[in-house]
């Protein structure tokens, strides 16, 4: 791709092999909107099949990174209408995009800038990894306001953190740490909010040059066998693996490795 799309509700920047998708509706804290839910959609579909991008961020420009769904936004777009059509087209929408963003067979980094809430939690829960600053608060806003989570985050919260811990952020609607969230396990690092940025590029960094056939593969087996009883998913990996032995990346990887050089994967 040589060059990014534009947008009104968000950046796309491609820096090396990573994409970053930066929220920006900062006078919003990045509350998501109808049109950002079809903007990050737009964004996915310029990178997803990009050859040359091997990861994606996530990120918010301002103190948030995402303060959840935007619901003057909503209501705006139910007036005149059925207001519960509406809610549920924006629920079945933004529920279908994070769905997206967890499939991806990119490597999914959140870079979590500020705060993350309700939807905003939703949103990084979809992720496969997390870089957060170390003033970054986590929280699951619902019950503050009579709300159910509805983009996925009673079911996800729970595989990430455990039950009970999930229970206690959905229950107490409290404003949790990063370096509590690490402790926990949502939370892969935490670093300085001036370093976010470096840190991000850096992991991002540790993955694009390995396979990419490989790490999408990786990612399938092990969200997969989180819902697999042992033995299926012992099972589905043998099978990945000898599909995988026919791949031009893995006999690379050999040929490299046997030759002292690094490997020139190309994803298929």
């Amino acid at each position: 791709m040589t060059s990014s799309p534009t947008f009104d509700t968000l950046h796309l920047d491609i820096r090396g092999a990573a994409a970053w998708i930066t929220l920006d509706r900062p006078e919003a804290m990045n509350s998501m909107s109808p049109g950002m839910v079809e903007e990050i959609g737009a964004a996915l579909d310029a990178v997803e099949h990009d050859p040359a991008v091997r990861c994606l961020v996530l990120t918010g420009r301002g103190r948030a990174f995402c303060a959840g769904a935007d619901l003057k936004a909503v209501k705006r777009i139910g007036d005149g209408g059925d207001p519960q059509v509406a809610i549920r087209r924006f629920l079945d929408a933004a529920g279908s995009l994070l769905r997206r963003i967890e499939l991806l067979p990119l490597s999914v980094v959140a870079a979590v800038n500020g705060l993350a809430l309700a939807g905003g939690l939703e949103v990084v829960l979809a992720c496969d990894l997390v870089v957060a600053s170390e003033d970054a608060k986590f929280g699951d806003a619902h019950a503050k306001y009579g709300l159910l989570p509805g983009w996925g985050g009673s079911v996800r919260l729970p595989r990430k953190i455990g039950a009970n811990r999930a229970k206690q952020m959905m229950f107490t609607a409290e404003h949790l740490s990063a370096r509590t969230l690490a402790e926990w396990g949502l939370v892969n690092q935490v670093v300085a909010a001036t370093d976010l940025q470096a840190a991000t590029e850096a992991l991002c960094a540790r993955i694009v040059d390995k396979s990419p056939l490989g790490l999408s593969r990786m990612k399938r087996l092990i969200d997969d066998g989180l819902e697999q009883p042992m033995d299926s998913a012992l099972r589905a990996e043998r099978s990945m693996v000898e599909a995988h032995n026919a791949s031009h990346d893995r006999a690379e990887g050999l040929a490299a490795f046997a030759e002292k050089r690094a490997p020139r994967f190309n994803g298929t």
